[in-house]
């Protein structure tokens, strides 16, 4: 691996102390210039999790040594403030930025000459949607206006600024330039949240500009753009092809992007003015599965088309042998419509433009997908529920305060790069580096719960594993196969698979989109950590980035909250803090120390105040409830678990004694209650962070533990927090939960309803197996898990008999005993997949073992 990179590394309690130097050597014992901070402390305050940027210089693995002081980089990045600008100078490039403003960067130079000048966001914005008869509508640009300017990081290997702002007169943004010691690229990330009207705001195009200052000879002037496995090579004035020929040694720098001197044909050097400049070039990736490259020689003229292709990397390059610019857009096809633009190439100053949606694309249309299908009371919506799984309310299938998160690339060449040189740019973009402790040294530190690397030692073992790496190949293959990709559905998966028609069912109700639903965050995440598969870190990024922006409330009455699965993300009436929750953001944050997904831990930090908007259980209250400051009624299951992931993140990023004490004082109020998870709800006081423990009651549900419950109550108790009952409370909701109703009874009072989801529910038991050493309990756990019997809720045959066969592919042969257990949804395979990844961590040695694959166990 080579390139700039940061990553995060976790560290076992009392390992190493606050304030410790790291330093970075290869294999070879090389010293690497290495930056390093802090992410997370335990509550011993020793580090938890450290971040560290570095330019890496291709070695297969390194060393990372804390207490001894780094090497400096030979030319370190350097943050000034001159004469009110902020320049950023990596040692190949100074990048000139204003700290308020139209441009994002005003310039960037190298070797002494200006490259690049004037990067700004545009927009375009229509009144209407784009009209099918071709009708008019009204179409405005807008510049990004750039309100405030923060240096977070200064070097000496990795600097990072933030600009924020908004474009035009709505959608504000965030946007962060990193830049790294030597680098002669700018990596940018730019967020933006959506608050515009949607009956009335149509985004027509949001992208980034820069100009490129050109100096060379018109045929010394290159135009690159990607295809799948190429780049479009051209110059603005082309001399290949033309009748007259001016040489082999002309063409060949023509081509490789060299200067081609003087064209000694007198027959060609005395015609040049009779041959086009281009002027303009297009390449627009509209679908996932094709893009369109056009060129024109002046406005007014013409578009020719130029041969196209599938899949672009989303990669261009316009200058000249002097100098120019490369540009780009991470996941460019997969995130279509997408569109890169160069302009005036022929002239002194041409733009080039990253089109994030692209203005060819019909406009985006925000507004909710059905008229509501009278549907105008809490009993008729519940009706509709039951017929299509959509919980719908008018006014709430709203997108004011959803995101998207784009990456992008400006580099600065100081010549016409090379075609190699430009592919391994393209594909760095695309596929960034990353550095990552092995699994067996993740697992070490103690983090994230209960999870173990594979282990094939057994044939039952095997067979598990066998099965894992199946789903996960499921979800990749079905996400190609059905095209799970576009500006804002790319990192979703679909929800329900229609047996009938033989797709998913991304037109009915709740059955489309996934949005978290079951946590297939957490399953993937935990996958990645103990194989270290590049392509599962992929997926889960991907996963990270969709559902922690798009699918979650960053502006208006409903910040903080997310939106439960629907034909659309935002669509359903359902905003809890499930589907917000930073369970599912924390992996990609401490392993890659992403500020952005820093962000949105922040974002959710005091999250609980939501619920004084917006009661979840409002459509099914029997009692006379309303939202209360004083007594917010708060779930002990999704609920609460996304309230303590908060929480506790919160704590050991910046050892904030009010999340703490949230924290604490919540553990102890269940830990308190008479039937303590089983209670199922508790009412919360927002002035003193405590619940009232004088409720008595007895509830379950089969969702209460399967949105993250189990691994934060599993890292809870690994803190040794001392939190009187708390432990107890867990230990008998694991229990009790898959236990006979004679045995649930004979506890509290009577069977426990709504048990469901057995076969998630099976780490339970394996939890509470592995803390009190009961190899009965364990034996249950493992029956639970291979024969998912005793379901009380899922009557529907529909829900039960499809499998994966359905949409299962061509590929390496699957042994027969992976196909014992119907699965019906995507997050179906994500609860099998956390149940068996920690079953096998927590309970492995009590797996009945057999030649012939996954045990048989007699029925109870």
């Amino acid at each position: 691996m080579a390139g700039r990179v940061t990553w995060g590394v976790p560290w076992p309690r009392g390992a190493v102390a606050p304030g410790v130097p790291f330093a970075l050597t290869g294999a070879g014992g090389g010293e690497v210039p290495v930056q390093s901070w802090v992410t997370a402390t335990w509550p011993d305050g020793s580090v938890k999790w450290s971040a560290h940027a570095a330019a890496a210089a291709g070695e297969d693995a390194y060393v990372l040594v804390p207490g001894r002081e780094p090497a400096a980089p030979r030319v370190p990045v350097t943050v000034t403030r001159e004469g009110g600008l902020i320049r950023v100078s990596t040692g190949t490039v100074v990048w000139t930025i204003e700290p308020s403003g139209d441009t994002l960067v005003r310039s960037a130079g190298r070797d002494g000459r200006e490259i690049l000048r004037d990067v700004r966001l545009v927009s375009l914005r229509q009144d209407g949607p784009t009209p099918d008869d071709g009708g008019a509508v009204r179409r405005e640009s807008a510049t990004g206006r750039i309100e405030r300017v923060t240096v977070e990081q200064d070097g000496p290997v990795r600097a990072v600024i933030r600009a924020e702002g908004r474009h035009g007169d709505w959608l504000p943004f965030t946007v962060r330039l990193y830049f790294y010691a030597g680098a002669e690229d700018v990596r940018i990330a730019h967020t933006f949240v959506w608050d515009g009207d949607p009956g009335r705001d149509f985004l027509a195009g949001l992208g980034l500009r820069a100009g490129v200052v050109m100096r060379d000879e018109l045929h010394d002037r290159h135009i690159r753009l990607a295809g799948r496995d190429g780049f479009l090579t051209e110059a603005v004035r082309g001399l290949t092809g033309l009748r007259r020929d001016p040489g082999e040694r002309v063409r060949r720098a023509q081509v490789e992007g060299r200067p081609c001197g003087p064209v000694g044909d007198p027959e060609v050097a005395g015609r040049l003015h009779l041959v086009p400049a281009w002027n303009d070039y297009t390449l627009d990736q509209n679908s996932a599965d094709g893009y369109l490259m056009r060129k024109r020689t002046a406005e007014g003229h013409a578009w020719v088309t130029i041969p196209s292709g599938t899949r672009s990397a989303g990669y261009g390059y316009a200058g000249g042998t002097s100098g120019g610019l490369g540009f780009g857009l991470r996941d460019f096809w997969r995130l279509h419509p997408a569109r890169l633009d160069v302009r005036d190439a022929a002239t002194g100053l041409a733009t080039a433009t990253v089109w994030l949606w692209s203005p060819s694309a019909p406009a985006m249309d925000l507004r909710f997908w059905h008229d509501g299908l009278g549907q105008d009371t809490f009993a008729e919506q519940l009706e509709g529920l039951e017929i299509t799984y959509e919980d719908h309310e008018p006014g709430f299938g709203d997108p004011y305060g959803i995101a998207r998160t784009h990456e992008l690339t400006l580099r600065v060449y100081g010549a016409t790069p090379a075609h190699p040189d430009l592919a391994a740019h393209a594909a760095a973009m695309n596929e960034p580096p990353l550095l990552v402790a092995s699994p067996e040294r993740i697992r070490a530190a103690g983090v994230f719960g209960d999870w173990a690397p594979p282990d094939r030692a057994t044939p039952a073992r095997a067979a598990i594993e066998d099965r894992l790496d199946f789903l996960f190949d499921l979800y990749a293959r079905e996400r190609e196969q059905r095209r799970w990709y576009g500006f804002w559905d790319y990192g979703d998966v679909m929800h329900t698979y229609d047996a009938d028609r033989h797709t998913w069912r991304y037109d009915v109700g709740g059955y489309a989109w996934d949005n978290s639903e079951l946590s297939p965050d957490l399953w993937l995440w935990y996958q990645f950590l103990r194989t270290g598969r590049a392509d599962v870190f992929r997926f889960a990024e991907a996963m990270t980035r969709h559902t922690g922006e798009v699918d979650v409330y960053h502006l208006g009455r409903w910040k903080g909250l997310g939106s439960r699965h629907n034909v659309q993300h935002w669509g359903c009436s359902c905003k809890q803090l499930r589907i917000s929750s930073a369970a599912y953001r924390r992996f990609l944050y401490y392993l890659t120390a992403d500020e952005r997904t820093g962000d949105l831990l922040d974002e959710v930090a005091e999250a609980e105040e939501a619920y004084a908007a917006l009661d979840p259980l409002r459509k099914v209250r029997e009692d006379d409830y309303t939202p209360d400051p004083s007594a917010l009624s708060v779930g002990l299951g999704a609920d609460w678990s996304a309230l303590a992931a908060a929480w506790l993140t919160r704590w050991e990023r910046y050892g904030d004694g009010r999340a703490r004490d949230k924290l604490l004082r919540t553990m102890a109020g269940i830990g308190a209650l008479p039937n303590g998870f089983l209670t199922g709800e508790a009412r919360l006081d927002l002035a003193t962070g405590r619940f009232d423990t004088s409720r008595d009651t007895v509830s379950v549900s089969h969702l209460s533990a399967v949105f993250g419950l189990p691994e934060v109550c599993s890292e809870l108790l690994s803190l040794g927090l001392d939190v009187p009952g708390f432990e107890r409370a867990w230990l008998d909701y694991c229990r009790l939960y898959l236990a006979t109703p004679e045995a649930q009874a004979a506890e509290t009072g009577r069977p426990l309803t709504g048990i469901s989801l057995i076969q998630a529910h099976s780490r339970l038991a394996a939890y509470a197996a592995a803390r009190l050493d009961d190899a009965d309990l364990a034996a249950l756990a493992w029956r639970r898990f291979f024969h998912d019997e005793g379901d009380q809720l899922n009557s529907n045959p529909l829900q039960r008999e499809p499998d994966w066969r359905l949409t299962r592919v061509e590929g390496p042969h699957v042994p027969a005993a992976l196909w014992d257990a119907p699965f019906v949804s995507t997050n179906d395979a994500a609860q099998y997949g956390l149940a068996a990844i920690q079953n096998l961590a927590l309970i492995a040695r009590h797996l009945p073992e057999s030649n012939d694959g996954p045990p048989a166990f007699p029925a109870m």
